[in-house]
């Protein structure tokens, strides 16, 4: 048990050495100067030669990359993100700024997933091959096609502008958070959907849903107790890894909603080429990554007690 534990921390720290390293590369590797895009962008005007130069000096851009990454990741492991580039702010204190409203977003994405597509997928499995079945696999196919900012834009266009329902833009209230929501949920709906249509076909098929009707089990009952309760096993999986793309899809939604977040945070870290701020923001999105998965891992486990981890927080077989 406590060998797994730490093979499993280990697997941990390396995953999160390993995307600080490509991100961090990767920023090191663009086009540009970090010392004369943010001096030019705080004093409006191109930064003198000593001013870039004494920049550089004084935040370590004139080290090279393997001196730069092994400083950032030795403060890093010592809980300093470093200070940005352009706000002249801890790293630390613009994530815990930020990080709520993204979660937030993030959180009520997956929530009006799980409650468009299990529904969606239990009817469809429980109809199939009719157009009940046909109608909602084709609004599952078009959710996955529509990209998230065409779709953000047209519901500010219907919603915002014409119905005056919501606001355009901002953050704070439930109203701003409805349209964001929903828009980064649909895809993951989508997705979900699918699945979970699959999942109760072949659940509704096993030989003790079989058993339960033989005994007069109501239908209603063997759909929701014994079919629903194990197809929503592999459903679990995909959230955890659903959460990964829904917090990669709240960089767009942000964006379009003007919504002050980690995905704004990011996008105008990348344009100043702000790295302090860069690798905090994708440290945390792994961390959360990785940590929710292993909790969709012991959900499952939950759900279906004939599943035995095969590590803590491991998966299961």
């Amino acid at each position: 048990m406590i060998r797994a534990l730490f093979r499993r921390l280990g697997s941990f720290a390396v995953v999160l050495a390993g995307v600080s390293f490509l991100t961090y590369g990767l920023v090191f590797l663009t086009p540009g100067d970090p010392a004369s895009t943010i001096l030019r962008e705080q004093r409006q005007s191109p930064p003198s030669s000593a001013a870039t130069e004494a920049f550089r000096a004084e935040h370590g851009l004139d080290e090279p990359f393997v001196t730069q990454y092994v400083s950032w990741l030795t403060d890093a492991v010592r809980g300093d993100l470093g200070t940005s580039y352009a706000r002249s702010e801890p790293v630390s204190s613009l994530l815990i700024e930020y990080l709520p409203n993204t979660l937030e977003l993030a959180l009520a994405a997956i929530g009006i997933s799980l409650l468009l597509a299990v529904p969606t997928g239990v009817v469809s499995a429980v109809y199939h091959d009719t157009w009940i079945d046909r109608t909602g696999q084709l609004v599952a196919t078009l959710g996955v096609s529509m990209p998230n900012f065409w779709l953000g834009y047209l519901l500010i266009l219907v919603c915002s502008l014409r119905l005056g329902l919501t606001p355009v833009s901002g953050a704070g209230t439930i109203d701003h958070l409805v349209l964001p929501a929903i828009t980064l949920g649909t895809a993951t709906a989508a997705v979900l959907t699918r699945l979970v249509r699959a999942s109760m076909l072949e659940a509704l098929e096993a030989e003790y849903v079989d058993t339960a009707r033989s005994k007069g089990v109501r239908e209603r009952v063997v759909v929701t107790k014994h079919a629903l309760r194990n197809a929503l096993v592999p459903v679990l999986a995909l959230v955890g890894l659903q959460f990964g793309f829904v917090l990669n899809g709240a960089v767009v939604v942000e964006v379009v909603f003007q919504r002050p977040g980690l995905g704004t945070l990011l996008v105008d870290a990348v344009f100043a080429r702000d790295v302090p701020v860069i690798q905090g923001v994708v440290l945390v999105t792994a961390t959360a990554f990785v940590a929710i998965n292993q909790l969709v891992d012991l959900a499952s486990l939950a759900l279906d007690p004939r599943l035995e981890p095969t590590s803590i927080g491991g998966g299961a077989r």
